[in-house]
């Protein structure tokens, strides 16, 4: 077992005897504390107690909060039955989320839904689902949880913290264990193998030994859960945790990434370490749904890009995502060890970086920089040889210059297939072939780029392209 010294000298746990956070109406105790969810939960808590009806905040809020975030997505568990929820709340306000699991989601003044769920044990699960009955206590329904680090409650009732399972050390000394028996909650939800890597990783915290050996032993099970779960868990990962380097070590490492996603079982510490040197989604405050893709495109670039589209289609990751990381996998397997060598040496020139962009394409070429920098920076780390910083910020530069203002596709040219009929070529395939040995006479010198020097060019492309009927040998040389 071990202690997360550091992690605990920051947990913002305030001495219970505080009275700043203790209602002049309660007694404190060990386990009164002030937690702050917002101002509309606490209304709906207040509001079900009012009615009669016990009701705690509880899962990862009560969690964060007792590490010193301000989440905001609150959840409550209650002792009301979901058509009391309904009724109590009234039907424009709730949404019945998941009324057979005793769950309803609560609109508050902001619209931002709050699932209320009534107390609840397991009577049977299959490894993904559950049937459950209602009617239990608080403590039943904590024990049906996870991790300790989850099965906290917090009664905004009375500010008390329930803790059956001794969750809040596992916060002071950054362990993840399971609730209970190990194998019996990797057997009830096989997805809590992977959410237990995940949440070591967010919050830098050790795998308890035996909930480790036990989704280790989970690992061939894995294949219950849907494609779409899985994605959801490489997706959250990716979004959630600053260094996922460490997370999908662990799925390797326990048999997760065999089972689950086959090409990755070799996964190289070089495209794991990448990962990390890439910002993440919610970095600084700010939301970047597009760093989330580059991470994924990096964890899979070393693959062929037919691997890579086959994996994610098979993980029902969307259009987008496939084709982002497979035409990031082509091109790093194209360019990149050209790049590398010539970063290497001497600075590469105009003509070859406008080549490169062209290549990458205007709107591609940031995200494929960012990638590379990142896979450049952990091959440095790991002692190999790759370009300098210096160099990597040089090529971005220049290309930034370069990519509103170059011509760097057909379209940029400064004819195009009209001109080429009016100067006689009759309409075909050899379109496509003159333009595009007219962009790399561009290409290697822009100021080529204008009606008089390319349409005198139209002759004497001749003897590099095609002959017959339709060749620009048979166009109409017009004054």
């Amino acid at each position: 077992m071990v202690t997360n010294v550091a992690f605990a000298k920051r947990l913002p746990f305030t001495p219970p005897d505080d009275p700043a956070i203790v209602p002049a109406h309660l007694t404190p105790g060990p386990n009164v504390i002030q937690l702050q969810p917002p101002s509309s939960v606490l209304d709906m808590a207040a509001r079900l107690e009012a009615a009669g009806f016990e009701t705690w905040c509880v899962g990862g809020a009560v969690r964060d909060a007792l590490l010193g975030d301000r989440p905001l997505d609150w959840d409550l568990a209650t002792a009301a039955r979901p058509e009391q929820v309904q009724q109590l709340f009234g039907r424009r306000r709730t949404i019945p989320v998941g009324v057979e699991f005793g769950t309803v989601a609560v609109l508050d003044d902001a619209g931002l839904p709050h699932e209320i769920t009534t107390f609840r044990r397991d009577v049977h699960t299959d490894g993904r689902h559950a049937v459950v009955e209602f009617g239990a206590s608080l403590d039943e329904d904590l024990a049906r949880r996870d991790f300790t680090i989850n099965a906290l409650a917090w009664r905004p009732a009375t500010r008390e913290l329930r803790d059956p399972f001794a969750g809040r050390a596992d916060l002071r000394a950054g362990i993840v264990r399971a609730v209970g028996d190990p194998d019996d909650r990797m057997r009830e939800d096989r997805l809590r193998a992977l959410r237990a890597i995940r949440f070591a990783a967010r919050y830098g915290f050790s795998i308890e030994p035996a909930t480790l050996a036990a989704i280790r032993r989970s690992a061939p099970f894995l294949t219950r859960l849907s494609a779409e779960r899985v994605q959801q868990e490489i997706v959250k990962t990716m979004a959630q945790v600053s260094r996922p380097s460490r997370a999908f070590a662990l799925w390797r490492d326990a048999g997760a990434l065999e089972v689950l996603v086959p090409p990755l079982s070799g996964v190289s510490p070089l495209a794991l370490e990448t990962l990390d040197r890439l910002p993440r989604a919610a970095a600084a405050g700010v939301r970047r749904p597009q760093r989330t893709s580059n991470r994924v495109a990096a964890l899979f670039v070393d693959l062929p890009a037919a691997t890579v589209r086959q994996a994610l289609r098979g993980l029902r990751f969307s259009r987008h995502d496939i084709a982002w990381a497979a035409g990031m996998s082509e091109r790093w397997h194209s360019l990149g060890p050209v790049m590398a060598r010539a970063l290497c040496g001497d600075a590469p020139s105009d003509a070859t970086v406008r080549r490169w962009l062209a290549t990458l394409g205007r709107l591609e070429a940031g995200a494929f920089l960012r990638v590379a920098t990142a896979r450049w920076s952990a091959m440095r780390s790991a002692g190999e040889p790759a370009p300098a910083v210096a160099d990597v910020h040089a090529l971005h530069r220049r290309m930034e210059a370069m990519r509103l203002g170059a011509a760097l596709e057909v379209g940029d040219l400064a004819i195009d297939g009209g001109d080429l009929r009016r100067a006689g070529i009759p309409a075909g395939p050899i379109y496509a072939k003159i333009l595009h040995a007219l962009l790399e006479q561009v290409l290697d010198d822009p100021a080529r780029n204008t009606p008089e020097v390319l349409l005198a060019e139209l002759s004497r492309l001749g003897a590099a392209l095609d002959e017959g009927p339709g060749s620009v040998h048979h166009l109409k040389h017009e004054p």
